[in-house]
């Protein structure tokens, strides 16, 4: 079962529940409290009447002939009155109070409703107990089997200087109650259906509520992944980091706690990819390195010595721009924001960059040729020469001797196309990868594998992209900044 279902279910059965034993407590407490209220109301009323019946009786003028008994036309005049109100929704049209008084031995002298005057009360126990002192009420059914015919008698003593000579018993039917009770039963009832219903809603919104936060927690956790050292050294094609849930709570805690631990694991996971490329680039100078210092420990020839010398200050140059060129990536890779000052020339920034490899050019007899119309841009200067730098290095150790390097200007972008090999077309989606190389034309291995890397790292932080292809001869790499400004 589906968390969902399972909230669900445990707020609907616990309110239910609720619900169903309040129900219960009041439904069994409705009868029972109306009759108290009854019982309470017949036994100020007994105590009224029996107050003015007391000095009629104790002369021996009351009778049931209301000629000849002024409690008895009373109480005559009472009975025959016309009713019709309304006690909050319940009509009563009728008045169902019965009064009897009997003499001390119980005897019936008088009957409002006329029917037992003569009979013997002193056997039943509301009479009985009345006249011994204490406190007599009874409730007796008319028909046996039948609830609803249930009668409540209160009786009340006669009291002439400080002697019990009579009772006067009070009745009421419990049917001219029922009414009540069942209109208090049927509010009971529509009021615990509809607190059920409500307490549904609720409990489905809450639960509803819940699931979507659990949800869209889920579908964080699942897109929280470290990228991995291609994605990182191609940052235009790396998903993009997935936002932190806004949510209330300790599920926003909890989505914090998650991106934190993101954080954590994509700098460990980062650091690891590092540690490995790093390793594996650095057998080959240092295995180098170590072979040429353990021939030179030997007597050898002068040329022999000499170049086994150069061989170890080549690696070492080698280590120390492998080294230089990580730790560049490496800060390029924490930045998250430009350092603009004004808009910045891509002509500039070109001639710049051609200036500061002119030496190195000039030594393999390569020329560059700059073209095209200069665009201006709210772009990291510094940033864009190092780009451009990196590309015309490239295209340096690709280039044969006497061979031209062409550098195309174009609106927010530049190319540098060399006259090289180029690179095989199922190889040109890996240039921009950490240490990912090709051979140059001569067979020997080429650079660090991280120029372009940088050239990546510093386009992506521009909004730009960087691409490759073959230019027949040769490879054009053409870079590509956002938010243009044409000069």
């Amino acid at each position: 079962m589906r968390l969902g279902l399972r909230l669900f279910f445990a707020f609907f059965v616990i309110n239910g529940l609720a619900a169903f034993f309040v129900l219960r407590v009041f439904m069994v407490e409705i009868k029972p409290s109306v009759r108290k209220v009854t019982e309470d109301t017949l036994v100020e009323t007994s105590y009224a009447l029996a107050a003015l019946a007391a000095p009629e009786l104790a002369s021996g003028t009351l009778v049931q002939d209301p000629a000849h008994s002024l409690f008895a036309r009373q109480l005559q005049s009472y009975t025959g009155q016309p009713v019709k109100v309304w006690i909050w929704d319940t009509r009563k049209a009728s008045l169902d109070l019965r009064v009897t008084v009997t003499n001390e031995k119980g005897r019936v002298l008088f009957d409002s409703a006329g029917s037992d005057v003569g009979a013997d009360y002193a056997r039943w126990r509301d009479v009985h107990l009345t006249l011994r002192g204490e406190y007599g009420a009874r409730t007796t059914r008319n028909i046996a089997n039948d609830e609803a015919s249930s009668v409540m008698y209160v009786s009340a003593p006669i009291v002439d200087d400080g002697r019990i000579i009579g009772v006067l018993t009070t009745s009421k039917p419990a049917r001219s109650v029922q009414k009540i009770v069942d209109s208090a039963e049927r509010k009971m009832l529509r009021g615990g259906l509809l607190f059920l219903l409500l307490s549904a809603g609720v409990g489905f919104a809450v639960t509803w509520w819940l699931v979507l936060h659990v949800r869209r927690l889920r579908s964080y956790a699942q897109q929280v992944q470290a990228p991995t050292l291609q994605e990182e050294a191609l940052p235009t094609a790396a998903p993009a980091s997935p936002q932190v849930p806004d949510m209330p709570g300790e599920l926003g805690e909890l989505a914090l706690a998650m991106e934190n631990m993101r954080r954590r694991l994509e700098g460990r996971d980062y650091i690891e990819g590092y540690v490995r490329a790093l390793t594996h680039e650095l057998k080959s100078p240092v295995a180098a390195i170590r072979g040429a210092g353990e021939l030179l420990q030997e007597d050898l020839p002068e040329p022999d010595r000499q170049l086994f010398a150069r061989q170890v200050v080549d690696q070492c140059q080698r280590l120390q721009n492998l080294v230089d060129q990580l730790l560049q990536l490496s800060r390029l890779e924490q930045r998250q924001q430009l350092q603009t000052q004004g808009l910045c020339s891509l002509r500039e920034s070109a001639e710049q960059a051609m200036a500061q490899l002119a030496s190195a050019a000039e030594q393999c007899g390569i020329a560059f040729e700059l073209s095209g119309e200069d665009s201006q841009g709210p772009w990291e200067a510094g940033l864009v020469v190092l780009a451009i730098s990196n590309l015309l290095q490239n295209a340096l150790d690709f280039s044969p001797r006497g061979s031209r390097i062409f550098v195309e200007l174009s609106p927010s972008g530049i190319s540098v196309r060399d006259q090289g090999p180029g690179v095989p077309a199922s190889l040109l989606g890996r240039l921009g990868q950490r240490f990912f190389t090709t051979p140059r034309p001569g067979g020997e291995r080429s650079g660090t594998g991280l120029g372009l890397s940088i050239v990546a790292r510093i386009m992506a932080l521009h909004g730009g992209s960087m691409q490759a292809r073959n230019s027949e001869p040769g490879l054009c790499v053409t870079l590509r900044w956002g938010q243009r400004r044409s000069a």
